[in-house]
């Protein structure tokens, strides 16, 4: 049966492992770090939008019908799916192993 008091010493245990503390900084660092990158572009986008709309309805090329803004906001798309990738990828490759390690040295 699940004893509350091994549970809570567990997790305090845990928590004080500079292991853990060191996981818990570089998963916050990376998450915060993307989400900065990628709402500084989305906010870098409106700006655009709001301050310069000539410069996103300028035609790609001399007489075309695409604008410079659809493969911008297409770019804008994309990095935000390479930057969950990437952090998917970190995730499941680094922080997994790490917080692996932790957990058995915890059990131990």
């Amino acid at each position: 049966m699940n004893d509350p008091t091994r549970h809570a010493q567990d997790c305090r245990r845990i928590r004080a492992n500079p292991k853990f503390q060191r996981l818990a900084r570089q998963r916050a660092r990376l998450a915060w770090s993307l989400s900065a990158l990628v709402l500084g572009t989305y906010y870098l986008y409106m700006l655009v939008v709001a301050f310069a709309p000539g410069w996103l309805h300028a035609p790609l090329r001399d007489g075309g019908q695409l604008s410079v803004g659809i493969p911008v906001g297409a770019a804008i798309i994309v990095l935000s799916w390479l930057l969950t990738g990437w952090y998917v990828r970190s995730a499941n490759t680094r922080f997994d192993a790490m917080s692996a390690e932790i957990v058995e040295e915890s059990q131990a």
